[in-house]
């Protein structure tokens, strides 16, 4: 055979492996042309919607800005009328707004300072009760004091001595000392009038007036003039602590002495007692 029959078979002039690539190539043009015009539709698809939707919100703003006049529109026809009913212009509108708003301010303070003065006597009543509280607890330990007092006295009064005295028709509790003299002061029920005489002294005592005659301290014995209503009575050898009774005043009424020691100086000391409503002395010695 001839080199020209060998050769591969050809169209119109064109290798086989040319025309093969050729047709590939077309198939992809035709296919990316085919997509960019499907790509195309629906792209335009979209814009379209897109500027219809636009469309309508812009009609919608256009309505909306309408009925937006509108009401403005009608407000001011609104207050203008209503400030001509009232007679009122726009300042004075403003001014009475102010004046409400300045009003409801001062009206918030006013309702802050009466919850703060609230709360500050919340405190105060709270402190107050408490001192309330105090006092009463010392108030309460003051009872209990003032009734062991109490009960005390009347212990130390039951321990006192009832003794008759030389008028055998009457008896009488008498001190044997100071302490106990104060015990009969605080029962109240007494005038007593306390003493000290020297032998030979005259002294007033009370509404009467006193003289030691003798005084023997080792048989704690005396001897004793007492001197009432321009009278003179004597009160012979009497002992320490022996209840020397009398009548004095124009009402007579019962006087009492006690002398309770004797002193080695020729010296006595005691109490004069006499009833609450017997007369006092103008002047006590």
């Amino acid at each position: 055979m001839s080199e020209v029959e060998n050769s591969p078979k050809s169209y119109s002039g064109i290798p086989k492996s040319y025309s093969g690539a050729l047709l590939a190539a077309l198939a992809v043009a035709l296919l990316a042309g085919v997509g960019g015009l499907i790509w195309s539709y629906l792209l335009s698809g979209k814009v379209a919607n897109q500027r219809a939707g636009l469309a309508e919100a812009t009609q919608e703003n256009v309505k909306l800005a309408a009925e937006l006049r509108e009401t403005n529109a009608r407000l001011k026809v609104a207050t203008d009328e209503l400030g001509s009913s009232l007679g009122l212009t726009q300042k004075q509108m403003e001014a009475r707004a102010q004046q409400i708003i300045e009003r409801e301010e001062a009206q918030e303070a006013k309702s802050q300072r009466l919850e703060s003065a609230q709360k500050q006597t919340a405190q105060q009543v709270s402190s107050v009760s408490s001192e309330v509280s105090n006092v009463k607890t010392d108030v309460g330990g003051v009872r209990t004091d003032l009734g062991k007092t109490q009960t005390d006295l009347a212990t130390a009064l039951s321990q006192l001595e009832s003794i008759k005295g030389d008028l055998s028709s009457h008896s009488s509790l008498i001190a044997r000392n100071h302490e106990e003299l104060e015990l009969l002061k605080h029962k109240g029920d007494r005038n007593y009038y306390e003493f000290t005489l020297a032998k030979g002294q005259r002294k007033p005592v009370g509404t009467v007036s006193l003289e030691l005659k003798k005084a023997d301290p080792k048989k704690s014995r005396f001897t004793l003039l007492v001197y009432s209503d321009d009278k003179q009575y004597e009160k012979k050898d009497r002992n320490v602590n022996e209840p020397l009774q009398f009548y004095s005043g124009k009402e007579p009424l019962l006087f009492e002495i006690v002398v309770n020691t004797i002193g080695s100086k020729n010296q006595i000391s005691g109490y004069l007692t006499t009833p609450k409503n017997a007369p006092a002395p103008s002047a006590v010695h």
